[in-house]
């Protein structure tokens, strides 16, 4: 049995639709037109997409544009479309026209059939794709970034914390270039992990705030022809209202849609978070290593096992997913900063890649950290035994008896130490270098944290 189809019309003539879709023939021309990956437009874009098209038709019922009862059918559309009830019916691909037209086109013919309406004069009045399309890729960074990416962060931040108190006083041994070196407390070594949260929740939230500026109101080129002059401040201020975010209206349209520098800035500080939990996850698997061959001074839980071949073997996982991921975004930032290079003369053409780039890194990082948060630090637990050994055996605490005895002696003792396999203790009050007592007072861990 065939599958039934409507014909609808467009400027190029007539195409069949699947009787049972709501979208258009534009819509259809661009899934037979660009069969290309698996990559969807992210439904966050959508959602973004639906918030902006009815603050768009309740400003214009506003200034007099639009029909009032228009407006209230393309709102009551647009707040089902962004509540997911119809995400089937946005099905096309990233990979497409560089402007986004066809999505824009996607969301105007879903909502015209849903209404009624003109997908161009009534759901498109006073917009173009040009303006559209970057103002849902800012309202949807910033919904994800305040949502769900911030929250995840605070979270990690707060175990993070708490870690870093509970062992303020458990002294360890510090590694530089992965060799010994003179010792820190366990907390003094989280807190480091903690305060790049900290930095990279405000460096987030401050870019997040460029996003704000809206490039709608702009139109075709940034003149804001077809377009009431007051809409632009007014449907901002319409979408802060419905989004319960604050947006306003960018100051200079001409380069709102020319240029993609705020979310190039913004995913710059995405890949900067990536580059400082790379950091963290690899710190946390190289002191979790072993547990009997490597450093082993911590614990991480045990969620599955970890090999398919050794019994009992258990490896860190989250840490392997989270520095995947922390890859992925940052070569992701590669093509962010090359896409927004590419806004020739008055319009971007990148922004499809641009928007599925921006949203795939925030999305994965804010999964990845409530992962990494809950199934791995949360449960971190240090091996007091292995810290007391390894910090017992260093021979960087022979640093603490440099300003007495001098460099080249204390260096002298911990060579000696080490070829011989004594202590430090033994290579220097043994040989007659310093006393016991004094020994004892100099080189006291406490006293080096």
């Amino acid at each position: 049995m065939g599958m039934d189809y409507r014909v609808e019309k467009d400027t190029l003539g007539e195409v069949k639709v699947p009787a049972d879709r709501l979208w258009g023939a534009q819509t259809q021309r661009s899934l037979e037109n660009f069969r290309v990956g698996n990559d969807l437009m992210p439904t966050e874009i959508i959602r973004a997409f639906a918030l902006i098209k009815k603050a768009a038709a309740i400003t214009n019922a506003k200034l007099g544009v639009l029909e009032s009862e228009k407006a209230d059918r393309i709102s009551v559309a647009c707040d089902e479309i962004y509540a997911g009830k119809h995400d089937e019916e946005f099905p096309l691909t990233v990979w497409q026209t560089g402007s986004g037209t066809q999505t824009n086109m996607n969301l105007n013919e879903v909502i015209a059939h849903m209404t009624g309406l003109h997908p161009n004069d009534d759901v498109n009045r006073s917009q173009s794709t040009n303006d559209v399309f970057p103002s849902a890729i800012h309202v949807a960074a910033v919904i994800l970034a305040e949502n769900a990416l911030v929250p995840a962060m605070e979270a990690l931040r707060d175990t993070l914390a708490g870690l870093s108190e509970k062992y303020a006083g458990l002294i360890k041994t510090g590694r530089t270039h992965l060799q010994d070196a003179t010792p820190l407390t366990l907390g003094q070594e989280i807190s480091a992990w903690e305060e790049m949260l900290t930095e990279s929740i405000a460096r987030i939230a401050s870019a997040t705030d460029e996003l704000r500026c809206l490039a709608l109101g702009g139109t075709a080129v940034g003149t804001g022809i077809g377009a009431p002059s007051e809409f632009a401040p007014v449907a901002a201020e319409v979408l802060s209202s419905l989004a319960g975010i604050e947006f306003s209206t960018a100051p200079n349209k001409f380069h709102a849609l020319s240029s993609k520098s705020a979310l190039t800035s913004w995913h710059g500080a995405l890949k900067t978070l990536a580059t400082d939990l790379y950091k963290m996850a690899s710190d946390v698997r190289l002191l979790a290593s072993g547990p009997r061959a490597g450093i082993g001074e911590i614990s991480i839980p045990a969620n599955e096992p970890g090999s398919s071949i050794m019994p009992g073997k258990v490896n860190p996982t989250q840490c392997e997913m989270m520095t995947m991921v922390c890859a992925r975004v940052i070569g992701s930032d590669v093509t962010m900063g090359f896409a927004n290079s590419q806004g020739q003369l008055q319009l971007n053409v990148f922004m499809p890649v641009i928007a599925h780039t921006a949203i795939e890194s925030a999305g994965l990082l804010a999964d990845a950290i409530a992962s990494f948060n809950a199934n791995c630090i949360a449960g971190l637990k240090p091996n007091p035994e292995t810290i007391s050994n390894n910090l017992k055996n260093s021979l960087m605490l022979v640093t603490a008896l440099s300003p007495r005895l001098g460099y080249d002696i204390a260096a002298e003792i911990a060579k000696y130490a080490y070829e011989h396999g004594v202590t430090l203790k033994e290579s220097a009050v043994g040989r007659g270098l310093i006393s016991e007592q004094e020994f004892d007072k100099l080189a006291d861990p406490a006293k080096l944290v």
